[in-house]
């Protein structure tokens, strides 16, 4: 037995750290792979903007008619392409290639993609959208159409079929081996390209939005592993920065094993072979030996099956004797432990079950022995579910924690009470509450008696309380005293580790004329998409509040003055150009902006407000639609913009954005 147990043990060492290498090194060459291939699509797309803009550069000074006869004189682009539309500065397109009726003529002014291209000067890649006149899954490639001044006079736009198309069809051939297990989404996780082959892994994918999927989407590139749809795979994740895609090359593990379950196959032959003539020769030397003990083996046997109720043992081994003996007192009380089981077990049965709670029963060492049908229903669990199922059943996040505090409980004989989240069979989340406890006997611990509450809806309300307490129902910003109180912790940031942070306060300008002529119901849309903009101008890690009526704020974390000042001139233009309309009439409105920073010997809340809320006031008295610095901050933001700073700042926010 003893080296049985060693081969085995070598047998399944080996195995452990083959799958450990094998993972690593595959993972390193999915990387690989997927990194030549986003680098691939990146180039492919820079060669495409790079003929867009050539193009471009030819239409400088070209108008009218000359525009589609110069556009039909470069049926060279179709190559890259499977459409070319040009468009003039009011979104109409004038001219297009191959020529399609119908589609000479179309508004694109509506489009995402025209108004993003319209007021930048990069080129950009659209999202996927269904053309109006081939009824294709498309994505366009665009860049700004430039006059001989420079000013904006429409965009060309180059588009890919990402259904039939040779720009996406040909990218199976570029996986390598792992031909077809690439698929390519948008960072809003819209699948862009899905093969068939791997359809039902990316749907779950999708469906299943593990953590590592979510940080792809937000910009992570790496590689890991994933359980989709009961098959384990390995996904690397990479980034095409220029198109906003994120390339998932998938590999199933069942490939990445396979010649290392071929090589250890033969090894478990070896092994079988071994095993048998081993016991070949162990069965010859102890039937040798015990041939008297055969036949207590076999009225054991006989008690075991109901057959006999007793040994009678007839030998000559006084050993064999007094065992005989020993056996029938022992199965004697055995039965009569058992009745009394049964009886005590059926009472308790009656009692559990009949309980809405859900309850469970354990032995001395936690495992599971009771469900009752209480608990059973509300997890969905089967009446034998093990302990190891119930863990599992514990949310991943709450599960090291509970299972450390469950120890210590259960180690120090005292009550275990928590809460923490649970899912059904189904993935449903549950919040639930746990007691449990030690009973004990006159021996020393019997086993474990808990109860499992669900409190979901219990959780769900003070979570909603949690969150309006700090938020304004009408923008869904911070209010003001979740405003209040995020700026209290960057003042305590600021004051043990000096963290730079700015505080912006405005109101918006003109906006009396809308609810006076458009109504209350107006001037709320009016604040819904000021809110919009400022959501989508700022960083994710900077706070918005509207404090009442149309008073807004904005703590800046980590953001120097200069940045601030950059941040706040930006937000003044995309607020300029938030408007309603109503009777036929467009309202605009602006805002004056009053910013100040976080210094040494800030005691409280007010005197920071305060300097802002001057600031604001300073900008209505000179013109408004301004950013006015508080004067004591003034000069450190002119020195932070000369030296270069505030371009830097831009840039972060960009890029936080």
């Amino acid at each position: 037995m003893t080296w049985l147990v060693i081969v085995g043990l070598l047998l399944f060492v080996a195995w452990i750290s083959g799958q450990k290498l094998m993972h690593e090194a595959n993972l390193s060459h999915l990387g690989y792979q997927a990194e030549i291939l986003s680098r691939e699509l990146r180039d492919r797309l820079n060669l495409r903007f790079t003929a867009l803009e050539m193009l471009s550069s030819q239409l400088t000074n070209v108008s009218g008619e000359d525009v589609s006869l110069l556009l039909q004189k470069n049926p060279s682009l179709l190559a890259y392409f499977e459409g070319i539309v040009i468009s003039n500065a009011d979104g109409e397109l004038i001219a297009d290639l191959p020529e399609v009726p119908g589609r000479v003529g179309f508004d694109i002014s509506d489009t995402e993609y025209f108004g993003m291209v319209s007021s930048t000067p990069w080129p950009y890649v659209s999202r996927p959208f269904f053309g109006r006149t081939s009824y294709q899954p498309l994505v366009m490639l665009l860049v700004p159409r430039l006059t001989a001044q420079g000013e904006f006079g429409g965009v060309i736009g180059g588009l890919l079929n990402f259904a039939h198309g040779q720009f996406f069809s040909s990218i199976s051939s570029l996986t390598f081996e792992h031909s077809g297990h690439v698929a390519i989404f948008t960072s809003a996780g819209e699948p862009l390209f899905v093969p068939g082959s791997i359809s039902r892994l990316v749907g779950s994918l999708q469906h299943l939005d593990p953590p590592a999927f979510q940080l792809a989407l937000d910009g992570w590139q790496g590689e890991t592993s994933h359980k989709l749809d009961g098959e384990d795979v390995l996904v690397g994740y990479r980034q095409v920065w220029e198109a906003d895609w994120v390339v998932a090359m998938i590999m199933p593990r069942e490939s990445m094993l396979a010649p290392f379950e071929s090589f250890l196959e033969r090894l478990w032959w070896t092994w079988l072979v071994v095993v048998l003539v081993l016991l070949f020769v162990i069965r010859w030397l102890v039937g040798h030996q015990l041939k008297p003990l055969h036949r207590l083996e076999r009225q054991i046997g006989e008690i075991g099956s109901g057959a006999r109720h007793q040994l009678a043992l007839s030998t000559g081994l006084r050993e064999l004797a007094q065992i005989s003996e020993a056996f029938n007192g022992l199965e004697k009380e055995r039965k009569n432990a058992l009745q009394h089981s049964k009886q005590r077990e059926a009472f308790l049965d009656a009692v559990l079950g009949s309980t809405p709670v859900g309850m469970f029963v354990a032995d001395q060492k936690g495992d599971l022995i009771y469900l009752n049908p209480a608990l059973t229903a509300m997890l969905r669990l089967l009446p034998d579910a093990s302990t190891h199922d119930l863990w599992q059943r514990i949310h991943v996040d709450d599960r090291k924690d509970a299972h450390d505090m469950w120890l210590h409980a259960m180690n120090q004989g005292r009550e275990f009470l928590r809460q923490l989240r649970m899912r059904d069979d189904r993935g449903t989340l549950l919040w639930v509450e746990i007691h449990a406890s030690r009973v004990q006997g006159d021996g020393g611990s019997l086993g474990v008696v808990g109860t499992i509450k669900d409190i979901t809806e219990r959780q769900h309300q003070e979570a909603l309380q949690r969150w309006e307490a700090e938020h304004d129902p009408l923008t869904g910003l911070l209010n003001r005293r979740g405003f209040h109180r995020r700026l209290e912790d960057a003042m305590a940031d600021f004051s043990k580790l000096g963290t730079p942070a700015a505080v912006i306060l405005f109101d918006l300008d003109h906006f009396k004329p809308v609810n006076d002529e458009g109504g209350h119901a107006l001037g709320d849309e009016l604040l819904r998409r000021v809110a919009q903009v400022l959501v989508w101008e700022v960083r994710r890690s900077d706070h918005i509040a509207r404090q009442g009526g149309d008073e807004f704020g904005l703590l800046l974390p980590s953001c120097t003055l200069s940045q601030a000042v950059t941040i706040a001139e930006s937000l003044c233009v995309a607020i300029s150009q938030v408007s309603v309309s109503h009777e036929g009439k467009e309202y605009f409105v602006t805002a004056s902006m009053g910013l100040t920073a976080l210094r040494e010997g800030d005691e409280s809340l007010d005197s920071i407000l305060a300097r802002a809320d001057a600031a604001s006031y300073d900008a209505k008295k000179q013109g408004r639609n301004k950013v006015v610095v508080d004067g004591s901050d003034a000069s450190h933001a002119r020195r932070s913009s000369s030296t270069g700073n505030s371009p830097g700042g831009s840039t972060d926010r960009d890029g936080e954005r």
